[in-house]
């Protein structure tokens, strides 16, 4: 499953929805498709939503649906009682969108996820993923810094230190999409963000960052989700072994903690 642009005003992500779905299916060569592409058919039933919170980015709204809710708190009930901030959710009433999604991905099961955004602060390309969630574990963990690894080496505008700071252990917030989906699923499920101006690390001054590199770095997701494909639901503590040629995961591919802090990471 794939998600984009819970918050309407992180139109960035839904580029990046046209660069994968235009890859998928051809829409750029004639409905052609590369080998990669076949491969990752063969392996993968991709659920895409392309545009999560519709009726916000009609209105205008920069993170918000019709009903005033925020989509990415909306993944299941949160608050307490006690200081009246609870509330249920999803529910038809407040976040419909969510509520549909859900109960579809119920049905389906979900092997891998990500959830596409823009951010306003961090001028990188980054994934944020479930290192505080109840089930965060060495499997996770492998899959999580692989599939990163691998998107950086696929294209350049990913990068892997920086980061927001990780949630610690047990603390991650069930009511954002990612950390639920990970954890309801058991599965790899990452936030990936976008700047809205630059990417610091690919740096273009005349262009920035631009509808046209949002679109190629969606293409590219392809390539990190072949790579750990098999793996997903793989029995046995297959991170153990990270022999190149007995077809596992490298050193190259492990997980990296990341920092929020870019000004103190060297090059």
């Amino acid at each position: 499953w794939i998600i984009h642009r819970q918050h309407p005003g992180e139109t960035m992500a839904e580029f990046y929805a046209e660069g994968l779905v235009s890859r998928l299916l051809g829409l750029d060569h004639g409905y052609s498709v590369d080998g990669l592409v076949k491969d990752v058919l063969n392996m993968y039933t991709f659920h895409i939503v392309p545009c999560m919170c519709p009726d916000g980015s009609y209105r205008g709204h920069l993170r918000t649906n019709a009903s005033g809710q925020n989509l990415n708190r909306e993944w299941c009930s949160s608050g307490t009682k006690e200081d009246g901030t609870y509330y249920e959710a999803p529910s038809l009433e407040r976040s419909p969108e969510v509520y549909y999604v859900l109960k579809k991905m119920d049905e389906t099961g979900v092997d891998a996820f990500l959830d596409v955004h823009g951010d306003e602060e961090l001028p990188f390309n980054f994934l944020a993923g479930g290192e505080g969630c109840p089930n965060w574990s060495p499997r996770l963990e492998m899959l999580q810094g692989a599939f990163l690894q691998q998107y950086a080496r696929s294209n350049s505008d990913m990068q892997v230190p920086i980061a927001y700071e990780p949630e610690e252990p047990g603390q991650g917030r069930l009511n954002v999409c990612s950390n639920q989906i990970g954890t309801r699923y058991d599965c790899l499920s990452v936030t990936l963000e976008m700047p809205f101006k630059d990417c610091l690390s690919n740096p273009d001054p005349d262009r920035g960052w631009n509808p046209a590199r949002s679109k190629m770095l969606g293409a590219s997701v392809l390539e990190p989700l072949l790579y750990v494909g098999k793996y997903l639901r793989m029995e046995g503590e297959f991170w153990k072994d990270v022999a190149k040629d007995e077809g596992v995961f490298g050193e190259e591919d492990k997980y990296v903690r990341p920092t929020a802090n870019y000004k103190s990471v060297k090059n």
